[in-house]
């Protein structure tokens, strides 16, 4: 049996680093946002034993390092299913790009594989094997606008929000997310980074105090609530390391600003970067001037949680 399944891409809206914990991993708080670019996973079960990755990308690996192929592992291990399982992942978005290509591909596989196997692991099982796999994962087993904590894993279902147009900018470099943190941890002292942490917590309560009362709609005021996200302040910490390191990007979040978003960010560590419009047609506007310009840009639109789900099977 062969299932298709819709890989979404992720945003990060705003991030903060915190301190490195006992566990070699940094506390991080940030909100994810899924956005309508995406792969296509195919999951094929078949008689016999054993995992084969295929991939259209050859930076992909294809062993037991391959996210898809350790989700698929445990997950059938847990299923106590057997049978051959073929992953075949075709890519659309940027490797090491901050977009969660990765994380979204074994999400998509683990989903895909239960609908082949005509079975389904429990939410909390299926939240405890995404998070071994990787800090991003269970993000995808939410969709939607996220609440992310401790090292990325502990995710909240935030409100669903109105649908944004954002233009996703993919620079040709890729940013290793390990070498990030590292250099964050050369620059920053611990007391900073708990600063950090509460300022951005701050920014976030009162944004989400304001969104969820339904203020913003009661004013009279015309704008998403996502971008009002701008007034509390938020930022992702990696810029500070890795646009000193590649030039290029900081220059990626200039021309989107100038292109006319109203809020510009890198996504995750890097390199893609990313704007939120106030229309459709600016975002679409603006993503042909940056390609004129000789970016790669692409025009899209956050996800609401209803519309992840509705859309991944939909292939």
């Amino acid at each position: 049996m062969t299932v298709l399944v819709r890989s979404f891409a992720k945003i990060n809206l705003g991030l903060r680093i915190g301190a490195l914990r006992e566990d070699r991993f940094h506390e991080l708080l940030t909100v994810y946002q899924t956005i309508g670019l995406h792969e296509v996973i195919q999951v094929s079960l078949g008689r016999g034993r054993g995992i084969e990755i295929r991939c259209n990308d050859p930076r992909v690996p294809k062993d037991e390092s391959n996210t898809c192929y350790r989700i698929v592992e445990k997950a059938m291990q847990v299923l106590k299913a057997r049978g051959r399982v073929v992953v075949e992942i075709e890519k659309r978005l940027p490797v090491q790009g901050g977009l969660g290509g990765a994380s979204g591909n074994a999400v998509a596989t683990l989903l895909g594989l239960e609908r082949a196997l005509k079975k389904t692991l429990p939410t909390a099982e299926r939240l405890r094997i995404a998070a071994e796999v990787g800090s991003d994962l269970p993000l995808f087993l939410v969709g939607g606008t996220v609440l992310g904590e401790g090292r990325g894993e502990q995710v909240y279902p935030l409100e669903d929000l109105p649908a944004t147009a954002c233009v996703v900018v993919t620079p040709e470099v890729g940013v290793s997310t390990p070498d990030a943190f590292a250099e964050w941890d050369r620059k920053l002292t611990l007391p900073a980074a708990s600063d950090r942490m509460n300022e951005l917590g701050r920014g976030l309560s009162a944004w989400l105090s304001e969104v969820y009362s339904g203020a913003p709609f009661r004013r009279g005021r015309a704008e998403n609530p996502l971008l009002e996200l701008v007034r509390a302040g938020i930022k992702n910490d990696f810029e500070q390391v890795v646009f000193p390191e590649y030039p290029e990007l900081s220059e990626g979040k200039r021309a989107l600003e100038r292109a006319g978003a109203k809020y510009a960010s890198l996504s995750g560590s890097g390199s893609a970067l990313y704007g939120l419009f106030a229309s459709k047609e600016a975002a679409r506007a603006a993503a042909g001037r940056l390609r004129r310009q000789g970016w790669a840009a692409q025009a899209t639109v956050t996800l609401t949680r209803g519309q992840y789900w509705r859309r991944i099977f939909d292939c």
